[in-house]
Parts: C-alpha cells; structure tokens; sequence
C-alpha cells in the first residue's frame, strides 16, 4: 500500500487564466473530497488485486458476487459526469484517486520536470512476477501529461510514445519515474522519461511526443 506523501510542487510556469484558449478541453479543477473517499479507493484497489488473485470455492465466488451487486447498488444513485466525480482529480492521492492509473504519487514537479514514486501491485500482473508491459506505457503517459502541465505548455495529447524494456518490472517493488521535457518546436512538445528501481537501475524508460490542441480539438 502506497502512503501518501507531501509534494514539492513549482506552479511557477502554470498559467491558469490561459488554460481553457486551448482546444475544447474544459477545465479541470481540483477535487476535495471527504476524508474516507482515499480509504474507499484503496479498498477498492485491494480489490482489484483479490479479484485477479483468489482461487475459492464457487460458493465464495457467489457470496462475493451478491456484495458486490450491493455495493453497486448503493453506488449507482450518484454516478457522477466526467469533472464531477472526485476520482482523477485528488493529486494528493495514489493515481490522483482513480482506479484506472497506477497508484503512484507525485513528489516533485515544476518546469524542470515531474518525478513519481510508487509500487505496482497484483493487479498489475503480466507473468513469472513482472509487471505487465501494457502498464508501462500508462504510467509513462500519465507522467507526460503532468510534464506539458507544470512546464507551463498549452493543454496537449499524446502523438507518439515509444517504450524501451530495458529489464523486468517487478511487482510490490518500490519505484521511481522521472521525466523532462526534451525539447519544443511549435506546437510540439518531445518528452522523455525514464523508469528506475531503488538501486537506480534503468528497467525502461519512454520517448514521446505531445502536441498541443488546436482550438475546435476536443
């Protein structure tokens, strides 16, 4: 389980008054939620986790499986639009509170670059102990959206991204991804990112390449 740290954040290069001249990407605000929604998204992951390891009887799988009509039962009066719900936009938590990204923290970002640390956990299981290989891209664009961010460039998608593996990526390890903003030309912002473990070596690192939105791209 990842504990939640306390950032060091530069929002000296972020630009908020020019954020929403870019494409027809609304803006995104920062969430509050209430002290148990980190505690429900961290028992939601170990979830995750159990779902994709347990091995019971078929019997427990049918009990699980009434709870968790009931728990959407109870969830499914306040399905929220996009931008409403809290998940994805708590950035003090694991994956900013969403379930979808890798439950890792940021703990320093700014115009220099953006650095993350955390673990990937069962869930994330490829094979023979190692992280998935589709996951490393996700952690890799997720990093690369925060960099375009806090460097200060106008709201922009992914064009490119290329991984190299360089070793395994165990699992229950902890990690750490840092990345930087290579160079830009125009509307395009080249991006690099590496993958180390806590002997500082490289298990991947990332190319890629973000450009910005025009003003009728969503």
């Amino acid at each position: 389980m990842s504990e939640q740290v306390e950032p060091v954040i530069d929002h000296g290069a972020v630009d908020e008054d020019r954020y929403d001249t870019h494409g027809g990407f609304p803006r995104v605000v920062e969430a509050e939620p209430g002290p148990r929604f980190g505690p429900f998204v961290e028992a939601m992951r170990t979830l995750q986790d159990l779902a994709v390891a347990v091995d019971c009887p078929d019997e427990v799988y049918g009990q699980a499986l009434t709870r968790a009509r009931e728990l959407i039962d109870l969830l499914e009066p306040y399905r929220a639009p996009e931008r409403v719900g809290p998940a994805g936009r708590a950035p003090r938590l694991p994956g900013r509170g969403s379930l979808l990204m890798p439950p890792w923290q940021t703990v320093a970002a700014g115009p220099e670059g953006v650095r993350m640390r955390g673990e990937f956990r069962r869930f994330h299981l490829g094979g023979n102990g190692a992280v998935h290989g589709g996951v490393l891209p996700l952690l890799f664009d997720d990093l690369f959206g925060s960099l375009v961010h806090y460097a200060g460039r106008p709201i922009s998608r992914t064009a490119f991204l290329h991984v190299n593996y360089r070793k395994v990526t165990p699992l229950t390890t902890p990690l750490e991804v840092e990345g930087s903003i290579d160079r830009v030309e125009g509307r395009k912002t080249f991006v690099s990112a590496r993958l180390r473990d806590e002997s500082e070596t490289i298990l991947a690192d990332c190319e890629g390449l973000m450009v910005q939105l025009l003003p009728w791209q969503p």
